[in-house]
Formats: structure tokens, C-alpha cells, sequence
């Protein structure tokens, strides 16, 4: 199988090695494209070992290499908003595509991707990674086997750390046209999750959200009101705790500080400039089909980082935590380890609650991205009694809770999905869910 990828930034590593590496026994990576030679050239580099044997595109010149390379499948990783231009022109010219979440930004950009699956009949997959984490699948298996009876509501809380949560508001994602923000981006996977879990799409969807933290008079309440637009040569850095150093970091200096000539892109600009256009606090209420209700909560400056989720059901209840980190310490990440950093209990009713072993596997992502690139890149992998898999439509679904919650912040209305899909000309189709 031939692949081709299209942006060389940090996130497209996973796939490089994946495909040039691990399962390069069956799969050949044929072509690299980005817009910044320096990017492409170290990811060449990278994978013909201080020589440059792979063939590299600006990506002006995407058509060319889907013509020249022949490509079966092109794998996309550029940044959110540009998704759907790489991906129609994949299928337009006979390639399957594999793309990062989220499958794209908004309602247009979805449309010309549907279109355009539509009339070429060509495979989208979405790699939705967090489906494959082992304590993630657990959840699934539980609730599959009807131990707590009918799902009637989740609850569903994700929290950044100033880190993590941080990084976000310094780059193209702090922009809402550009990331979709955060209920987009980042809330994608959660929201795919619950579609996942439930095996139901959203009906309805309400929401409200705000930046309360990264502002600028949060710069004045923390005496940094004297801030420059990015954290290298800031007057203010030395004390600042949400500077990211690039000078200090050799993989971020190499991929970013050092390529910034060519192609302007910044990537540690100030949060808290004034021009941010995402929320980094919000709140989502969600009806599904099934008849199960969601809340959900995303808070991007918590103390800690991780996840709260609950199932009631009509036979019990499911719960799942997991503490990711616990905390920033002098300026540094206090990471959990370990099983005791992920705890799962069923309590059934009339029955004293069980704390259940987690499930756990090796490797990032709790163990979730070697699992899914098994079934992404080895064609033997046997078949999958999750569907864990993602086509365009489960892309479609994941984003779509984020999107109508955007449409409800900014009216103050609920979004009834069925009615906002149809005056934006889209007809997307239910699945057969693995229940």
C-alpha cells in the first residue's frame, strides 16, 4: 500500500514511523508535502536515515505529487481549517484518505467533503485514537454487555492543566475559523467518544461558553501587563509560568523556531493577546437519539489535567476517572503513572459498588496509538468487536455536537441538529452502530 502524507508538523510523526517503520514490511511511504521546506526536509531525512529518498512537495504542488507518486492513500495532518481542501482533492484523483481529527472546521467545509465522498465513493478514515484506549474500550465492552441497562444520561467533564490547556491559546488553534475552537478541536474526541459508547447521534444541542482566563487582564492580575506578542525575547518571560521556551526544547526549536523564516508561523505566541477568538471555559447539554441526555464541561486552566465520566443507567451506574497530571509544580508537570491513575467503578443497584481492574496497554495516548495503528496499517489485524474504526461519518457526527454548541453560543438557542443540517444543504446518514 502506497501513502503519502500531507503536513510535516509534530503530529505527523505517528503515521511517518508507522508506515516507514513498524509496518514498512507491507506499506511504502511514496511522498511528503508541507508548505515548509525545513519541516519537509527534516521528516525526509528522518525517514531514509541522513538521506533524502523520499520524494517532497511544497504544497502548491499537492497535485503534482498525487500524480507523479500515485499515491493509495493520502494521510492529512495539516492544520484543522485545510483539512477538506486535501482531502477532496485526495478523492477527486482516486486515493482513499486517512486524516487527524477533526475531519474539518464547519458546516461548508463539511459539505464539500461529503460531496465529494458522495461522487468518488473513496474511504475516509478519521483517527480517532482515544476509541482505542484499552480503559476507553473497557467502557465500551461494560456497557455493550447491558450491565447497567439503558443508558438514560452522561456526564462528561475533560480538564487542561495551564500547560496543555495553554498551548492551545499560542497557536493557529486560538482562532475559531481556523481550529473551530476547542468544542471542535479538542472536544471532537469526546464527543465521538460518547457517540461511540452510546451508539446514538445528538438531536439536540445547547451550550455556553467564555474566555474567563487567558485575557488580557489576566496578564494585568499576574503583573504582565508588560508582555510582548510571543515568549522568545518576551521583557517578561523569566516570569512568566506559561512561557514555552523554544530555544530550550531541541525538537520544537528544530521544527518551529528554526523553520519560522519560511513560512512566519509563530508558534509561541502570547495567550493572553487580546485578538483570541475561542473560549477556554464551556458547557454543553446534548439530547441524543437513543433518548439519553449529556452534560458536558471543558475547562482549559485547571490545577490538573484529565477526565470525570459517569453512565447512569436504568440498572446502575458506570463511572471512570483518570488523572493524567496531577498538577504543575514549579514549573513543572507532576505526570501520573500507573494503574492508580485510572479508576472505573460499576455499582449496580441493591449492590455494594466494584472498583474494576483497568484495563491498560503500552505505549501514547494510554496505550491507544500503537492499538490503532495496528488496525489502520496491518491488513491482518483481525476484525474489530468494538468498531473502533471511523469513516467520514462518524468524523461528520464527532463534530457536529461542537459546531451546533458554537451555533447556540453565539444565539442563545438550542440547535435542533436535524433542522440545521438541512438548511446548510446536508444530508448525513445514520450507522450501524456496534452495540
Amino acid at each position: 500500500m502506497k501513502y503519502a502524507i500531507v503536513g510535516t508538523g509534530s503530529r505527523h510523526k505517528m503515521f511517518r514511523n508507522a508506515i516507514s517503520d513498524t509496518y514498512a514490511d507491507r506499506n511504502e511511504l511514496v511522498g511528503l508535502c508541507d508548505i515548509n521546506e525545513k519541516r519537509l526536509s527534516l521528516s525526509a531525512e528522518a525517514v531514509s536515515a541522513g538521506g533524502n529518498g523520499i520524494a517532497t512537495y511544497h504544497a502548491s504542488q499537492f497535485p503534482e505529487l498525487l500524480e507523479e507518486q500515485k499515491p493509495d492513500t493520502v494521510v492529512v495532518t495539516v492544520p484543522d481549517y485545510l483539512h477538506h481542501e486535501y482531502i477532496v482533492d485526495a478523492m477527486r484523483a482516486g486515493c482513499d484518505v486517512m486524516t487527524e481529527k477533526p475531519m474539518t472546521v464547519d458546516l461548508s467545509k463539511l459539505k464539500a467533503i461529503l460531496d465529494a465522498q458522495a461522487e468518488t465513493g473513496r474511504k475516509v478514515t478519521v483517527t480517532f485514537n482515544y476509541r482505542y484506549t484499552p480503559a476507553r474500550t473497557q467502557l465500551k465492552d461494560i456497557l455493550m454487555s447491558g450491565a447497567i441497562g439503558e443508558i438514560t444520561a452522561v456526564s462528561f467533564r475533560w480538564y487542561l492543566d495551564r500547560v496543555h490547556g495553554a498551548d492551545y491559546f499560542r497557536r493557529w488553534h486560538r482562532y475559531k475559523e481556523q481550529s473551530g475552537g476547542l468544542l471542535v478541536h479538542k472536544s471532537t474526541h469526546h464527543f465521538d467518544l460518547v457517540n461511540w459508547w452510546l451508539g446514538s447521534t445528538p438531536t439536540e444541542v445547547s451550550a455556553q461558553g467564555q474566555r474567563a482566563f487567558y485575557r488580557p487582564e489576566m496578564a494585568e492580575k499576574l503583573g504582565l501587563s508588560e508582555h510582548g506578542p510571543r515568549c522568545h525575547d518576551c521583557p517578561v518571560a523569566e516570569r512568566c509560568d506559561f512561557r514555552l521556551d523554544l530555544e530550550a526544547d531541541p525538537a520544537l526549536r528544530e521544527l518551529y523556531l528554526d523553520a519560522e523564516d519560511l513560512d512566519g508561523y509563530l508558534r509561541d505566541r502570547c495567550v493572553f493577546d487580546e485578538d483570541i477568538t475561542i473560549e477556554d471555559t464551556m458547557q454543553v447539554q446534548a439530547r441524543y437519539e437513543s433518548g439519553a441526555s449529556l452534560n458536558y464541561t471543558l475547562c482549559a486552566y485547571s490545577p490538573w489535567e484529565g477526565l470525570e465520566i459517569k453512565f447512569y443507567g436504568t440498572k446502575g451506574e458506570l463511572s471512570h476517572r483518570h488523572v493524567e497530571v496531577h498538577g504543575v509544580f514549579g514549573g513543572k508537570r507532576d505526570k501520573a503513572d500507573g494503574s492508580e491513575s485510572m479508576t472505573t467503578t460499576l455499582h449496580i443497584a441493591g449492590q455494594q459498588p466494584e472498583n474494576l481492574k483497568v484495563w491498560e496497554g503500552a505505549g501514547d495516548h494510554g496505550g491507544a496509538d500503537p492499538v490503532m495503528l495496528g488496525y489502520l496499517f496491518d491488513p491482518d489485524a483481525e476484525a474489530d468487536r468494538y468498531g473502533r474504526s471511523s469513516s467520514h461519518v462518524d468524523g461528520a457526527w464527532s463534530i457536529l455536537t461542537g459546531i451546533a454548541a458554537n451555533r447556540s453560543m453565539e444565539t442563545g438557542e438550542t440547535v435542533h441538529v436535524e433542522k440545521f443540517l438541512a438548511e446548510n444543504g446536508i444530508v448525513l446518514p445514520q450507522k450501524d452502530w456496534v452495540k
